[in-house]
């Protein structure tokens, strides 16, 4: 344990620069620069974020954005323009809290405790346009609450603490047809507990959450892969898991999963579930995801711990680097990254999200600083155009 501590320090006593060089000709450093650009903040916690191209769509609690010295209203979702950080116009009347947002090419999807959309009423689901218009479909009553979301292959996935739609049962998980909006019957999979995250691939919906099987199936307790067709149990993937799993990132063949637990924990696995490396914090981990060759932490912890051997309430007992909120670490080994981008608060980052495409990092959370400068709740790294000024609300 020793010397593995020796080697984590070592490892985050670098900087580490890595230059990739896109097809526009731009070069970027991975790990991204952990200044945030100047963006939009909010003034209530950010729950979740969605990449549309240019566009980062956000949802939370929030009642007001700023930007450029302005107070402007937006109820609990907005839009940022990704290149250069600014409020865009997109501003759907939401009458409550949005914990889930996705989007694709035909809108945007948003899930939540809410009630009215745009003065219409939607029972925790909604879907609106890139225009910010309420459109027909996904009108459902959900008993329960969504709490994450996932669109692909036709369907949207939803999972939370949903018990009924429309009066059919569903236990923490259901699926909608994205053309029709209608609730798809044949994907009903029994969980015995609240679903935290869901995230689909091509072949395979992986659930993660705090349930102990699906379908009473060996082998998917709080995390598990499904058909994304019948909601059956996919037999080849097994859960070495044991605490609960608040969120997924798959990329090149690998699983990173953010987990509770003993404090919190990120651990990386091959696609049958087998544990490759564990990295211990001392707090949850609440929120991955992979850019450019690193993989990203967010939540609620203050410390990366030396070794996976932790004691009570997650305190690290074979040394720590401090890591407030965010860290970076090496997805091929777990090797901490010399990458300090320290927030603040005690809930921390809620959602991390990041654009191959544009070379950049999104955290979504509760925390009012980065790095002891302002940046209320919504942080971008690695801005496109930091040199743009234009405003628009």
């Amino acid at each position: 344990m020793r010397e593995r501590l020796s080697v984590l320090n070592a490892a985050a006593a670098l900087v580490t620069v890595l230059v990739v060089v896109l097809a526009d000709g731009v070069s970027r450093s991975a790990p991204v620069d952990p200044r945030p650009a100047g963006s939009v903040t909010f003034n209530g916690p950010v729950h979740t974020a969605a990449y549309w191209g240019d566009t980062i769509y956000v949802g939370g609690d929030f009642t007001t954005a700023t930007w450029g010295g302005h107070n402007v209203a937006r109820l609990h979702t907005a839009a940022v323009n990704a290149r250069t950080g600014a409020l865009l116009p997109w501003s759907p009347q939401v009458d409550a809290t949005v914990r889930t947002i996705d989007a694709d090419s035909d809108g945007v999807y948003l899930a939540g405790n809410f009630h009215l959309v745009n003065g219409a009423g939607r029972d925790n689901l909604a879907k609106v346009d890139h225009a910010g218009v309420l459109q027909p479909t996904l009108k459902h009553r959900i008993d329960g609450h969504p709490d994450s979301m996932s669109v692909g292959g036709g369907r949207l996935y939803l999972g939370g603490s949903i018990t009924a739609v429309d009066g059919q049962a569903r236990t923490g998980v259901a699926a909608f047809d994205l053309v029709t909006g209608e609730l798809d019957p044949q994907w009903h999979p029994y969980l015995n507990d609240v679903v935290n995250v869901v995230r689909y691939t091509a072949g395979r919906v992986y659930l993660g959450g705090r349930f102990d099987s699906v379908d009473g199936a060996r082998g998917t307790k709080k995390i598990a892969a499904l058909d994304p067709v019948t909601g059956a149990v996919d037999p080849g993937f097994w859960s070495h898991v044991s605490a609960m799993v608040n969120d997924i990132a798959i990329v090149d063949g690998s699983i990173y999963v953010g987990i509770d637990g003993g404090g919190g924990r990120v651990s990386s696995m091959d696609l049958t579930g087998q544990v490759r490396w564990t990295v211990a914090t001392d707090g949850a981990v609440q929120a991955v995801t992979v850019l450019d060759g690193v993989l990203y932490l967010g939540g609620h912890f203050d410390n990366v711990c030396g070794s996976a051997n932790t004691g009570h309430l997650g305190v690290c007992l074979d040394g720590a680097t401090r890591r407030v909120k965010l860290a970076a670490v090496d997805p091929g080994s777990g090797a901490l990254l010399g990458w300090i981008a320290d927030g603040n608060g005690s809930v921390g980052v809620r959602a991390l999200r990041s654009s191959k495409e544009l070379g950049q990092l999104v955290a979504a959370g509760a925390y009012t600083a980065v790095n002891g400068s302002p940046q209320r709740r919504f942080a971008l790294f690695n801005l496109v155009s930091p040199t743009a000024s234009d405003i628009t609300w």
